[in-house]
Protein backbone atom coordinates (compact mmCIF):
# COMPACT_ATOMS: atom_id res chain seq x y z
CA UNK A 1 0.00 0.00 0.00
CA UNK A 2 1.18 3.49 -0.80
CA UNK A 3 2.48 5.65 2.05
CA UNK A 4 0.17 8.54 1.15
CA UNK A 5 -2.84 6.21 1.32
CA UNK A 6 -1.82 4.87 4.71
CA UNK A 7 -1.16 8.35 6.10
CA UNK A 8 -4.57 9.48 4.84
CA UNK A 9 -6.24 6.50 6.54
CA UNK A 10 -4.41 7.15 9.82
CA UNK A 11 -5.59 10.76 9.73
CA UNK A 12 -9.15 9.75 8.80
CA UNK A 13 -9.63 6.83 11.17
CA UNK A 14 -7.07 7.53 13.89
CA UNK A 15 -4.46 5.23 15.38
CA UNK A 16 -3.69 2.51 16.16
CA UNK A 17 -5.27 1.11 13.01
CA UNK A 18 -5.27 -2.11 11.00
CA UNK A 19 -5.60 -1.77 7.22
CA UNK A 20 -6.18 -4.68 4.81
CA UNK A 21 -5.64 -4.48 1.06
CA UNK A 22 -7.99 -6.96 -0.64
CA UNK A 23 -6.03 -6.81 -3.90
CA UNK A 24 -3.22 -8.68 -2.15
CA UNK A 25 -5.61 -11.30 -0.77
CA UNK A 26 -7.01 -11.89 -4.25
CA UNK A 27 -3.55 -12.17 -5.84
CA UNK A 28 -2.40 -14.67 -3.18
CA UNK A 29 -5.52 -16.77 -3.75
CA UNK A 30 -4.91 -16.77 -7.50
CA UNK A 31 -1.25 -17.62 -7.01
CA UNK A 32 -2.16 -20.70 -5.00
CA UNK A 33 -4.92 -21.91 -7.32
CA UNK A 34 -2.68 -21.35 -10.35
CA UNK A 35 0.09 -23.40 -8.72
CA UNK A 36 -2.31 -26.35 -8.44
CA UNK A 37 -4.23 -25.81 -11.66
CA UNK A 38 -3.16 -29.26 -12.89
CA UNK A 39 -5.16 -30.95 -10.13
CA UNK A 40 -8.53 -32.21 -11.34
CA UNK A 41 -10.33 -31.13 -8.16
CA UNK A 42 -8.91 -28.45 -5.86
CA UNK A 43 -10.54 -26.75 -2.87
CA UNK A 44 -9.12 -23.91 -0.77
CA UNK A 45 -10.51 -23.49 2.74
CA UNK A 46 -9.44 -20.24 4.37
CA UNK A 47 -8.30 -20.58 7.99
CA UNK A 48 -10.63 -18.20 9.83
CA UNK A 49 -8.40 -17.91 12.90
CA UNK A 50 -5.88 -15.86 10.91
CA UNK A 51 -8.24 -12.92 10.37
CA UNK A 52 -11.88 -13.41 11.23
CA UNK A 53 -13.65 -10.14 10.39
CA UNK A 54 -16.90 -11.05 8.67
CA UNK A 55 -16.17 -8.69 5.77
CA UNK A 56 -12.88 -10.48 5.11
CA UNK A 57 -14.76 -13.79 5.15
CA UNK A 58 -17.30 -12.47 2.64
CA UNK A 59 -14.55 -11.22 0.34
CA UNK A 60 -12.75 -14.56 0.42
CA UNK A 61 -16.03 -16.39 -0.20
CA UNK A 62 -16.43 -14.37 -3.39
CA UNK A 63 -13.03 -15.64 -4.51
CA UNK A 64 -14.39 -19.19 -4.35
CA UNK A 65 -12.94 -20.44 -1.07
CA UNK A 66 -14.51 -22.44 1.72
CA UNK A 67 -13.60 -22.09 5.40
CA UNK A 68 -11.48 -23.94 7.92
CA UNK A 69 -12.78 -23.30 11.45
CA UNK A 70 -11.61 -24.31 14.91
CA UNK A 71 -14.53 -23.27 17.12
CA UNK A 72 -18.32 -23.24 17.10
CA UNK A 73 -18.15 -19.46 17.05
CA UNK A 74 -16.02 -19.45 13.89
CA UNK A 75 -18.59 -21.76 12.29
CA UNK A 76 -21.30 -19.26 13.21
CA UNK A 77 -19.23 -16.46 11.67
CA UNK A 78 -18.94 -18.46 8.47
CA UNK A 79 -22.66 -19.06 8.28
CA UNK A 80 -23.34 -15.37 8.99
CA UNK A 81 -20.97 -14.49 6.15
CA UNK A 82 -23.05 -16.56 3.76
CA UNK A 83 -21.06 -19.78 3.53
CA UNK A 84 -23.06 -22.98 3.09
CA UNK A 85 -22.54 -25.56 5.87
CA UNK A 86 -20.98 -28.04 3.45
CA UNK A 87 -18.31 -25.48 2.48
CA UNK A 88 -17.16 -25.19 6.11
CA UNK A 89 -14.67 -27.53 7.79
CA UNK A 90 -14.49 -27.86 11.57
CA UNK A 91 -10.97 -28.77 12.70
CA UNK A 92 -10.92 -28.29 16.48
CA UNK A 93 -8.45 -29.50 19.07
CA UNK A 94 -9.30 -30.46 22.62
CA UNK A 95 -12.99 -29.53 22.40
CA UNK A 96 -15.83 -31.50 23.94
CA UNK A 97 -17.91 -34.11 22.16
CA UNK A 98 -20.90 -31.84 22.74
CA UNK A 99 -19.34 -29.00 20.74
CA UNK A 100 -18.53 -31.35 17.86
CA UNK A 101 -22.11 -32.66 17.90
CA UNK A 102 -23.51 -29.11 17.83
CA UNK A 103 -21.43 -28.33 14.76
CA UNK A 104 -22.31 -31.62 13.08
CA UNK A 105 -26.02 -30.79 13.44
CA UNK A 106 -25.42 -27.81 11.16
CA UNK A 107 -24.17 -30.00 8.34
CA UNK A 108 -20.56 -28.86 8.62
CA UNK A 109 -17.70 -31.26 7.73
CA UNK A 110 -16.24 -32.65 10.96
CA UNK A 111 -12.51 -33.28 11.40
CA UNK A 112 -11.56 -35.33 14.50
CA UNK A 113 -8.04 -35.54 15.87
CA UNK A 114 -8.16 -37.95 18.80
CA UNK A 115 -9.13 -41.58 19.23
CA UNK A 116 -11.47 -41.27 22.19
CA UNK A 117 -13.70 -38.63 20.56
CA UNK A 118 -13.57 -40.51 17.25
CA UNK A 119 -14.91 -43.64 18.93
CA UNK A 120 -17.58 -41.79 20.92
CA UNK A 121 -18.75 -39.84 17.88
CA UNK A 122 -18.74 -42.96 15.71
CA UNK A 123 -20.83 -44.87 18.22
CA UNK A 124 -23.46 -42.13 18.43
CA UNK A 125 -23.41 -40.81 14.85
CA UNK A 126 -22.10 -43.51 12.49
CA UNK A 127 -24.07 -42.01 9.62
CA UNK A 128 -22.20 -38.67 9.75
CA UNK A 129 -19.13 -38.55 7.48
CA UNK A 130 -15.95 -37.72 9.38
CA UNK A 131 -12.47 -36.57 8.40
CA UNK A 132 -9.53 -37.78 10.48
CA UNK A 133 -6.55 -35.59 11.33
CA UNK A 134 -3.34 -37.56 11.57
CA UNK A 135 -0.02 -36.55 13.09
CA UNK A 136 2.68 -37.45 10.53
CA UNK A 137 5.53 -36.97 13.02
CA UNK A 138 7.23 -34.44 10.78
CA UNK A 139 8.83 -31.39 12.34
CA UNK A 140 7.91 -28.36 10.29
CA UNK A 141 7.44 -24.67 11.03
CA UNK A 142 9.33 -21.48 11.66
CA UNK A 143 8.92 -21.62 15.46
CA UNK A 144 8.38 -24.52 17.86
CA UNK A 145 5.12 -22.93 19.03
CA UNK A 146 3.67 -23.18 15.51
CA UNK A 147 5.11 -26.62 14.67
CA UNK A 148 2.15 -28.94 15.14
CA UNK A 149 3.00 -32.18 13.32
CA UNK A 150 5.90 -33.47 15.40
CA UNK A 151 5.85 -36.49 17.69
CA UNK A 152 5.18 -34.50 20.88
CA UNK A 153 2.41 -32.34 19.39
CA UNK A 154 -1.07 -32.32 20.91
CA UNK A 155 -2.56 -32.21 17.40
CA UNK A 156 -3.72 -35.20 15.38
CA UNK A 157 -3.76 -38.96 15.83
CA UNK A 158 -0.33 -40.56 15.51
CA UNK A 159 0.30 -42.45 12.29
CA UNK A 160 1.42 -45.30 14.53
CA UNK A 161 -2.13 -45.47 15.87
CA UNK A 162 -3.63 -46.07 12.43
CA UNK A 163 -4.52 -49.69 13.33
CA UNK A 164 -6.54 -48.31 16.25
CA UNK A 165 -8.32 -45.89 13.92
CA UNK A 166 -9.20 -48.72 11.55
CA UNK A 167 -10.52 -50.80 14.44
CA UNK A 168 -12.75 -47.92 15.61
CA UNK A 169 -14.06 -47.43 12.08
CA UNK A 170 -14.81 -51.13 11.71
CA UNK A 171 -16.48 -51.43 15.12
CA UNK A 172 -18.67 -48.35 14.72
CA UNK A 173 -19.45 -48.65 11.02
CA UNK A 174 -18.71 -44.94 10.62
CA UNK A 175 -17.75 -43.46 7.25
CA UNK A 176 -14.42 -41.70 6.83
CA UNK A 177 -14.72 -39.07 4.11
CA UNK A 178 -11.25 -37.56 4.31
CA UNK A 179 -7.75 -37.67 5.77
CA UNK A 180 -6.03 -34.50 6.99
CA UNK A 181 -2.72 -33.23 8.32
CA UNK A 182 -1.16 -29.90 9.21
CA UNK A 183 2.52 -29.85 10.11
CA UNK A 184 2.97 -26.21 11.08
CA UNK A 185 3.35 -22.64 9.91
CA UNK A 186 6.14 -20.78 8.09
CA UNK A 187 7.49 -23.93 6.44
CA UNK A 188 10.12 -23.05 3.86
CA UNK A 189 11.49 -26.38 2.67
CA UNK A 190 9.03 -27.99 0.24
CA UNK A 191 10.73 -31.34 0.87
CA UNK A 192 9.18 -31.17 4.35
CA UNK A 193 5.75 -30.84 2.74
CA UNK A 194 6.42 -33.60 0.25
CA UNK A 195 7.74 -35.99 2.92
CA UNK A 196 4.67 -35.42 5.08
CA UNK A 197 2.45 -35.70 1.99
CA UNK A 198 3.77 -39.19 1.26
CA UNK A 199 2.92 -40.21 4.81
CA UNK A 200 -0.58 -38.80 4.40
CA UNK A 201 -1.11 -40.61 1.09
CA UNK A 202 0.15 -43.89 2.54
CA UNK A 203 -2.38 -43.48 5.34
CA UNK A 204 -5.16 -42.64 2.88
CA UNK A 205 -4.62 -45.95 1.08
CA UNK A 206 -5.95 -47.75 4.13
CA UNK A 207 -9.39 -46.13 3.92
CA UNK A 208 -12.05 -46.96 1.38
CA UNK A 209 -14.27 -44.42 -0.37
CA UNK A 210 -12.56 -41.15 0.65
CA UNK A 211 -13.79 -37.95 -0.95
CA UNK A 212 -10.80 -35.70 -0.25
CA UNK A 213 -7.32 -35.43 1.20
CA UNK A 214 -6.48 -32.26 3.15
CA UNK A 215 -2.79 -31.29 3.15
CA UNK A 216 -3.16 -28.40 5.60
CA UNK A 217 -1.01 -25.37 4.85
CA UNK A 218 1.84 -23.47 6.50
CA UNK A 219 3.40 -21.78 3.47
CA UNK A 220 5.99 -19.18 4.44
CA UNK A 221 5.52 -15.59 3.27
CA UNK A 222 8.28 -12.96 3.04
CA UNK A 223 8.55 -10.61 6.01
CA UNK A 224 10.96 -8.09 4.51
CA UNK A 225 12.51 -7.16 1.18
CA UNK A 226 14.61 -10.03 -0.16
CA UNK A 227 13.23 -12.50 2.37
CA UNK A 228 12.84 -16.12 1.35
CA UNK A 229 9.43 -17.76 1.05
CA UNK A 230 7.85 -21.09 0.16
CA UNK A 231 8.07 -21.78 -3.56
CA UNK A 232 4.42 -22.72 -4.00
CA UNK A 233 4.80 -22.93 -7.78
CA UNK A 234 7.45 -25.67 -7.55
CA UNK A 235 5.52 -27.39 -4.80
CA UNK A 236 2.37 -27.21 -6.91
CA UNK A 237 4.01 -28.95 -9.84
CA UNK A 238 5.43 -31.75 -7.71
CA UNK A 239 2.43 -32.40 -5.49
CA UNK A 240 -0.13 -32.03 -8.30
CA UNK A 241 1.49 -34.83 -10.31
CA UNK A 242 1.81 -37.03 -7.25
CA UNK A 243 -1.78 -36.39 -6.21
CA UNK A 244 -3.21 -37.06 -9.68
CA UNK A 245 -1.25 -40.31 -9.88
CA UNK A 246 -2.51 -41.30 -6.44
CA UNK A 247 -6.13 -40.61 -7.41
CA UNK A 248 -5.76 -42.94 -10.38
CA UNK A 249 -4.25 -45.63 -8.17
CA UNK A 250 -7.01 -45.12 -5.63
CA UNK A 251 -9.60 -45.62 -8.35
CA UNK A 252 -11.64 -42.53 -7.55
CA UNK A 253 -11.50 -38.81 -8.28
CA UNK A 254 -10.38 -37.17 -5.05
CA UNK A 255 -10.36 -33.51 -4.06
CA UNK A 256 -7.10 -31.93 -2.89
CA UNK A 257 -7.66 -29.47 -0.04
CA UNK A 258 -5.53 -26.74 1.47
CA UNK A 259 -6.38 -24.52 4.43
CA UNK A 260 -4.19 -21.41 4.13
CA UNK A 261 -4.57 -18.52 6.54
CA UNK A 262 -1.35 -16.52 6.78
CA UNK A 263 -0.51 -17.14 3.12
CA UNK A 264 -3.71 -15.40 2.01
CA UNK A 265 -3.92 -12.44 4.40
CA UNK A 266 -0.58 -11.75 6.09
CA UNK A 267 0.91 -9.46 3.44
CA UNK A 268 -2.40 -7.68 2.93
CA UNK A 269 -2.24 -6.11 6.39
CA UNK A 270 -0.56 -2.96 7.64
CA UNK A 271 -0.67 -1.84 11.26
CA UNK A 272 -0.38 1.89 11.87
CA UNK A 273 0.70 3.37 15.20
CA UNK A 274 1.56 6.90 16.25
CA UNK A 275 4.81 7.71 18.03
CA UNK A 276 4.11 9.01 21.53
CA UNK A 277 7.65 9.59 22.72
CA UNK A 278 11.30 9.41 21.72
CA UNK A 279 13.43 8.35 24.67
CA UNK A 280 17.22 8.50 24.56
CA UNK A 281 19.14 6.38 27.07
CA UNK A 282 22.87 5.86 27.38
CA UNK A 283 22.83 3.10 24.76
CA UNK A 284 19.41 3.02 23.08
CA UNK A 285 16.96 5.32 21.37
CA UNK A 286 13.41 4.16 22.06
CA UNK A 287 10.44 5.06 19.90
CA UNK A 288 7.35 4.50 22.03
CA UNK A 289 4.07 4.12 20.14
CA UNK A 290 0.37 4.27 21.05
CA UNK A 291 0.07 0.48 21.02
CA UNK A 292 1.60 -2.63 22.54
CA UNK A 293 1.45 -6.40 22.56
CA UNK A 294 -2.24 -6.03 23.42
CA UNK A 295 -2.70 -5.11 19.75
CA UNK A 296 0.20 -6.85 18.02
CA UNK A 297 1.40 -9.77 20.09
CA UNK A 298 3.33 -11.84 17.56
CA UNK A 299 6.78 -10.26 18.12
CA UNK A 300 6.55 -11.01 21.85
CA UNK A 301 4.84 -14.40 21.53
CA UNK A 302 6.73 -15.87 18.56
CA UNK A 303 9.72 -13.55 18.25
CA UNK A 304 8.33 -12.77 14.81
CA UNK A 305 9.72 -10.08 12.55
CA UNK A 306 7.53 -7.24 11.29
CA UNK A 307 9.22 -4.70 9.05
CA UNK A 308 8.72 -1.19 10.46
CA UNK A 309 8.68 1.98 8.34
CA UNK A 310 8.32 5.62 9.28
CA UNK A 311 5.78 6.61 6.64
CA UNK A 312 5.72 10.19 7.94
CA UNK A 313 9.38 10.76 7.03
CA UNK A 314 10.29 8.28 4.27
CA UNK A 315 13.34 10.28 3.10
CA UNK A 316 14.74 11.08 6.52
CA UNK A 317 18.22 10.09 7.64
CA UNK A 318 18.30 6.53 8.94
CA UNK A 319 18.99 5.99 12.62
CA UNK A 320 18.79 3.00 14.94
CA UNK A 321 15.65 2.73 17.05
CA UNK A 322 14.11 0.18 19.37
CA UNK A 323 10.37 0.39 18.83
CA UNK A 324 8.34 -0.33 21.95
CA UNK A 325 4.75 -0.15 23.15
CA UNK A 326 2.91 1.46 26.04
CA UNK A 327 2.09 -1.71 27.99
CA UNK A 328 3.54 -1.98 31.50
CA UNK A 329 5.67 -4.97 30.54
CA UNK A 330 8.45 -5.33 28.02
CA UNK A 331 6.71 -5.12 24.66
CA UNK A 332 9.39 -4.65 22.05
CA UNK A 333 8.26 -4.66 18.43
CA UNK A 334 11.77 -4.37 17.02
CA UNK A 335 15.20 -3.82 18.55
CA UNK A 336 17.92 -1.70 16.98
CA UNK A 337 16.10 -1.24 13.67
CA UNK A 338 17.37 1.10 10.96
CA UNK A 339 14.42 3.46 10.43
CA UNK A 340 14.16 6.91 8.85
CA UNK A 341 14.46 9.52 11.58
CA UNK A 342 11.46 9.44 13.91
CA UNK A 343 9.92 12.34 15.78
CA UNK A 344 6.98 12.40 18.13
CA UNK A 345 3.69 12.33 16.23
CA UNK A 346 5.05 10.34 13.29
CA UNK A 347 3.10 7.32 12.01
CA UNK A 348 4.94 3.99 11.91
CA UNK A 349 3.75 1.18 9.67
CA UNK A 350 4.19 -2.46 10.69
CA UNK A 351 4.10 -4.81 7.69
CA UNK A 352 2.68 -8.34 7.48
CA UNK A 353 -0.05 -7.44 9.94
CA UNK A 354 -2.91 -9.30 8.29
CA UNK A 355 -2.61 -12.68 10.02
CA UNK A 356 -2.81 -13.50 13.74
CA UNK A 357 -2.62 -9.84 14.71
CA UNK A 358 -6.01 -8.25 15.31
CA UNK A 359 -7.52 -11.68 16.04
CA UNK A 360 -5.14 -12.02 18.99
CA UNK A 361 -5.70 -8.49 20.31
CA UNK A 362 -6.93 -7.97 23.87
CA UNK A 363 -7.94 -5.28 26.35
CA UNK A 364 -4.85 -5.82 28.50
CA UNK A 365 -4.12 -2.76 30.68
CA UNK A 366 -7.78 -1.85 29.93
CA UNK A 367 -6.71 -0.45 26.58
CA UNK A 368 -9.17 -0.29 23.70
CA UNK A 369 -8.80 -2.58 20.72
CA UNK A 370 -7.91 -0.77 17.49
CA UNK A 371 -10.12 -0.11 14.50
CA UNK A 372 -9.94 -2.10 11.23
CA UNK A 373 -10.21 -0.76 7.69
CA UNK A 374 -10.57 -2.70 4.46
CA UNK A 375 -9.49 -1.44 1.04
CA UNK A 376 -11.56 -2.65 -1.92
CA UNK A 377 -10.57 -1.30 -5.32
CA UNK A 378 -8.82 1.58 -3.58
CA UNK A 379 -11.84 2.62 -1.49
CA UNK A 380 -11.60 2.36 2.29
CA UNK A 381 -14.31 0.84 4.46
CA UNK A 382 -14.35 0.90 8.26
CA UNK A 383 -15.07 -2.75 9.21
CA UNK A 384 -14.44 -2.59 12.97
CA UNK A 385 -14.98 0.60 14.92
CA UNK A 386 -12.59 1.69 17.62
CA UNK A 387 -13.63 0.65 21.09
CA UNK A 388 -14.59 3.01 23.91
CA UNK A 389 -14.96 2.72 27.67
CA UNK A 390 -18.43 1.20 27.41
CA UNK A 391 -16.90 -1.73 25.53
CA UNK A 392 -14.49 -2.32 28.40
CA UNK A 393 -17.20 -2.65 31.06
CA UNK A 394 -20.26 -3.79 29.07
CA UNK A 395 -20.07 -7.41 30.32
CA UNK A 396 -19.04 -6.55 33.87
CA UNK A 397 -21.77 -6.82 36.50
CA UNK A 398 -21.78 -4.21 39.25
CA UNK A 399 -22.45 -5.49 42.78
CA UNK A 400 -24.84 -3.04 44.44
CA UNK A 401 -23.44 -3.67 47.92
CA UNK A 402 -20.07 -2.32 46.77
CA UNK A 403 -21.54 1.03 45.69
Amino acid sequence: MKRDTLLHLAKKHGSPLYVYDTDKIASQYKRLTDAFSAVDSLKINYAVKALSNINILKFIKNLGAGLDTVSFQEVQLGLAAGYSPESIFFTPNGVSLEEIEEVAKLGVQINIDNLSILELFGQKHPETPVCIRINPHVMGGGNHKISVGHIDSKFGISIYQTPHILRVVENTGMRISGIHMHTGSDILDIDTFLRASEILLDTAKQFDNLDFIDFGSGFKVPYKEGDIETNVEEFGKKLSKRFNDFSKEYGKKLTLLFEPGKFLVSESGSFLAKVNVIKQTTSTVFAGVDSGFNHLGRPMMYNSYHHIENISNPKGRERFYTVVGYICETDTFGANRRINEITEGDILCFKNAGAYCFTMASNYNSRYKPAEVMLINGKDYLITKRENFDDIIKNQIMIKELS
